[in-house]
């Protein structure tokens, strides 16, 4: 009888000890599944859409290599918020002198790209319906700005997606990706089309490579050294811009500009 007893203890024992372990192993592989999937496809469309907000300048470059790159400020700020959660900003280009006439406004969509391709967010540039409206938005006050349904409403042609992947390891950069190889539709300066690369880096510069291109896939506009490395200004207003409460519901002009930047005019 006490043989028995102690053998039924032990094999009992033994038993909790293997669903001990097991639950142990269980529940290592639900967090590691869980750590792994902490950084969700919307997590990445966020953070794109918080590192490309904020004012900041080509300033540097147009110090280094004034015959290649101009001082301009880019501007962009959050504009409304769509019901599947993809985030509408507004963006905007001027010369750091006169920012008060931007040469370039575009809205654009940021959301996660679609789970069939292979990238992490999708950055879709729009033409603005009347963006005469929109200069310097960023700048006003909230209620002296369009609001978020007219926003929407203004939203026009869609000109490009960008697709961005999360940079590879060892690399400067956070993001990177650029516009599809055949570009879109531009008649700027000669041009039959354009593209664009885009980088997102983790000190908060912002590269752009806008280029033009004829039939002959000749480049005609845009700077040939490399692109604009756009960097944040020293802290203002628009570090806070992501704030929830901003989301309702939902050198000198007379440079060759076609040999160093598009003033674009759609």
């Amino acid at each position: 009888m006490g043989s028995g007893d102690e053998d039924t203890g032990g094999g009992g024992g033994a038993v909790r000890g293997a669903v001990l372990k097991a639950l142990v192993v269980v529940g290592g592989v639900l967090l590691l599944r869980r750590l792994r999937r902490s950084t969700t496809r919307w997590d990445h469309a966020r953070a794109v859409a918080d590192a490309l907000s904020g004012e900041k300048f080509s300033r540097e470059q147009a110090r280094k290599d004034p015959d290649n790159y101009f001082n301009l400020r880019m501007l962009t700020c959050p504009a409304t918020e769509m019901v599947d959660g993809s985030r509408v900003l507004y963006f905007e280009q001027a010369f750091w002198r006169t920012p008060e006439k931007p040469f370039r406004q575009r809205l654009y969509m940021v959301k996660p790209c679609p789970k069939e391709m292979k990238c992490d967010v999708e950055l879709s540039s729009y033409a603005i319906r009347d963006a005469e409206e929109y200069k310097n938005f960023c700048d006003r006050p909230k209620d002296q700005r369009p609001q978020p349904e007219e926003v929407i409403a203004d939203i026009a042609e869609h000109l490009t997606p960008i697709h961005l992947s999360r940079c590879g390891r060892g690399k400067r950069c956070l993001y990177e990706g650029s516009t599809p190889p055949e570009g879109f539709p531009n008649n700027w300066s000669g041009a039959s089309y354009c593209t664009s690369d885009l980088s997102i880096h983790k000190n908060g510069e912002v590269h752009i490579w806008d280029k033009g291109f004829n039939d002959e896939g000749n480049q005609v506009w845009g700077t040939k050294a490399g692109p604009y490395e756009f960097k944040p200004a020293p802290k203002s207003k628009y570090d806070d811009m992501f704030s929830p409460l901003n989301f309702s519901a939902p050198l000198s002009l007379e440079k060759k500009l076609d040999k160093a930047y598009v003033i674009d005019e759609q």
